[in-house]
C-alpha cells in the first residue's frame, strides 16, 4: 500500500491567516470502485494552522505547522511518530515546505511581517536560511531537480508561471494567469501545472522539460484547483466531501 496526504490547501500569500486545519495521512489500496482509504492518522494534532504537506520519502513528510503562533517547517517521521522543527525561527512564516530532491536541504515560501515574500533555502542540518532568488515573489513552487524549479509568482492579483534556474539565477516567465498547483509527474521528465481557462476553471497541462513543449491533459472538475499524481497516468482530486480519480 502507498501513503498519501489529503488536506485542505490554502493560499501561501498575504491572504494567509490563522486557520484550524490538520494534516491527515492514509494508507490507500485499490478497490472495486476506485480506492480504499485505510488507517487514518492525524499527524499534526495541533492547534492552529497545520497544512501544505509534502513527502520527503515514504517514511517522512514535512508540512507548514503552527509553532506557538509562528508557522514553521515541521517534519514527521512515520516510524518513530516524532515531529521536529526543521528551520531556525525567523521573523516571518514558512509555507509550502519541500525537500530538495537530491540533498537534505529544504525550501519554503517565507512571508515576513512587513509583507516581503520569497523563496528560501533551509540547511538540513542547522536550519539556517538563505534566500534562493532575490526579488521574486514566489507563491507556489515544485522541484524538477536540485537546480530547476517551476513556480507561480505574484503579479498584482494573478499568478505568472515561471521556470527558475537556481544555478544561474535565471528566471523565465512562461505563461500568465496560472493556477497554484504545480508538481513533477512521477517517473517522467515532465512538470504539471494549471491555467485559468475562458470559463474561469482550471485546465491541467504537462510540460516536457527537455523540449519545453506543453500538452493539454484535461479540465479539472468545477471549482477544483488542486490535484495529486498517483502515478504517471492518474490524478486524485477532492471535490466537496468526495475524492475522485
Amino acid at each position: 500500500m502507498k501513503k498519501i496526504c489529503f488536506v485542505i490547501t490554502l493560499l501561501a500569500t498575504a491572504l494567509l491567516h490563522s486557520q484550524e486545519t490538520e494534516v491527515f495521512v492514509f494508507d490507500i489500496s485499490p478497490a472495486y470502485e476506485g480506492l480504499e482509504l485505510l488507517n487514518i492518522r492525524n499527524i499534526s494534532n495541533n492547534e492552529g494552522y497545520d497544512n501544505q504537506p509534502s513527502f520527503v520519502s515514504n517514511e517522512a513528510l514535512v508540512f507548514a505547522g503552527n509553532n506557538g503562533g509562528q508557522t514553521d517547517i515541521s517534519e514527521y517521521d512515520f516510524n518513530s511518530k516524532v515531529k521536529r522543527w526543521v528551520n531556525e525561527t525567523t521573523e516571518g512564516g514558512e509555507f509550502s515546505p519541500q525537500q530538495f530532491p537530491y540533498s537534505g536541504d529544504y525550501a519554503a515560501v517565507r512571508l515576513d511581517k512587513d509583507g516581503k515574500q520569497g523563496l528560501y533555502k533551509y540547511d538540513g542540518g542547522t536550519g539556517k536560511s538563505s534566500v534562493l532568488i532575490e526579488n521574486l515573489r514566489v507563491a507556489y513552487f515544485a522541484f524538477f531537480d536540485d537546480e530547476k524549479i517551476m513556480a507561480t509568482v505574484l503579479n498584482s492579483d494573478k499568478l505568472d508561471l515561471v521556470l527558475v534556474d537556481l544555478a544561474s539565477k535565471k528566471v523565465d516567465t512562461l505563461l500568465k494567469d496560472a493556477g497554484r498547483s504545480i508538481q513533477r509527474v512521477p517517473k517522467t521528465e515532465t512538470m504539471a501545472y494549471t491555467l485559468v481557462n475562458e470559463s474561469s476553471q482550471m485546465d491541467l497541462y504537462v510540460m516536457d522539460m527537455g523540449s519545453g513543449e506543453s500538452f493539454f491533459i484535461c479540465e479539472l472538475p468545477y471549482g477544483v484547483e488542486d490535484y495529486v499524481w498517483l502515478n504517471d497516468t492518474q490524478i486524485l482530486v477532492g471535490m466537496g466531501s468526495n475524492l475522485y480519480i
